[in-house]
């Protein structure tokens, strides 16, 4: 008996899922992908697209064409709401639509209220990625004509990697800014002391100032507001402070865990619903908590397509996932270099990028099926 699988958001854990659509929509099954975009871009890529080291095409996957021609259907929609007893959800369009079986990889935003009207004209959140292809585009024009103020707000991975990149950019088109990276209670915390040494080093070597003990607390008109009450005026701000689940899983009543991530089994499925799914940074592992980094939502790529392909077909053959407990971490830092972090192992130099690099292109090589970059 066929049934409708409902793949809300096309992020990375979502993709074996889509490649291999073709085989479930064989079976008769239908296939409804909710997407906000034709594209999902890449976030392990998303700051060497910033210093150009990578055009917006190569970190990007055509979702509406790889669903379109495995014979999928694809909706620009976003959910809004789960009715988990109905088996159906509702689109922010107004309209709602009925599943057998749905999968959530509605990935994550950044932990901080963004006014809306600031959002995309000076305030680039790091994530979704696709904000940061506008800011590159934005800024480049901009340090071709004037000097410019650069803050970014985090300093974990991704506030060292953002702030490491546009010093990239400022030196590819010749102009002017003073950066400022708002590190919080302290750089790359909990990531030890060799790492994050290494990443100041390669920061302030670059004029970069960078400010421990201070956080982002508000945001007003080409100010940021910091902890300590201070005010630093910002042509462009770039928070990276944490990231979110959607509130979408709470606000729909279903179990989360305390930050609203949908709390699912060793087989990714709701603790409450199992034909419910996910994956990616909108998940709680339920079994034992997990970091929110792209290496688990890549792994649980197959994890996904083998039970969501049981469920569609009445099988009890599930998979369990079995996160890794250490994964290798490389930052780029922007001029062709990257800190590498493995174990107990820590370096510095071109071999690190390079690492990162290949990694990063067979990872999208596997997936950009669909003509991307023609």
């Amino acid at each position: 008996m066929s049934k409708h699988l409902v793949v809300v958001g096309a992020g990375h854990a979502h993709l074996t899922l889509l490649k291999r659509m073709a085989e479930l929509t064989r079976q008769g099954n239908r296939v409804t992908v909710i997407s906000k975009g034709a594209f999902h871009y890449y976030s392990g890529m998303g700051p060497g697209m910033v210093s150009g080291t990578y055009t917006p095409s190569e970190i990007r996957f055509h979702v509406r064409q790889m669903t379109e021609s495995r014979g999928g259907v694809f909706l620009e929609d976003a959910v809004v709401r789960i009715d988990p007893e109905g088996r159906r959800l509702i689109l922010n369009s107004g309209g709602e639509i009925g599943y057998e079986v749905v999968s959530f990889n509605t990935g994550s935003g950044v932990d901080f209220d963004i006014p809306e009207e600031y959002r995309n004209e000076f305030v680039f959140p790091v994530k979704p990625i696709h904000s940061l292809v506008q800011a590159r585009e934005k800024l480049k024009e901009a340090l071709e004509k004037t000097p410019q103020t650069l803050c970014i707000a985090g300093g974990g991975p991704a506030g060292v990697e953002i702030s490491a990149n546009l010093c990239e950019l400022v030196k590819q088109v010749k102009g002017e800014a003073d950066i400022t990276l708002l590190a919080g209670r302290r750089l790359l915390s909990g990531m030890g002391t060799r790492v994050r040494k290494k990443a100041l080093q390669s920061l302030t070597g670059r004029g970069v100032s960078v400010r421990e003990g201070v956080g982002l607390k508000d945001i007003a008109e080409k100010e940021a507001v910091l902890t300590d009450g201070a005010r630093l005026k910002c042509d462009y701000l770039f928070p990276a402070v944490g990231v979110a689940p959607s509130p979408l899983f709470r606000e729909s009543g279903l179990p989360v865990a305390d930050d609203g991530g949908l709390r699912v089994n060793r087989f990714l499925q709701s603790v409450a619903f199992p034909e419910i799914y996910g994956g990616g940074d909108c998940i709680a592992f339920d079994p034992r908590p997990i970091d929110r980094v792209g290496v688990y939502a890549v792994r649980e790529n197959p994890v996904l397509f083998e039970n969501i392909s049981a469920s569609l077909a009445e099988s009890r053959k599930f998979r369990a996932f079995e996160p890794q407990k250490s994964f290798l971490l490389i930052l780029n830092m922007g001029d062709g270099t990257g800190i590498a972090r493995w174990k107990s192992l820590v370096w510095r130099g071109r071999s690190a990028f390079l690492l990162k690099d290949y990694i990063d292109r067979k990872f999208m090589n596997r997936f950009q099926v669909s003509g991307e970059q023609t």
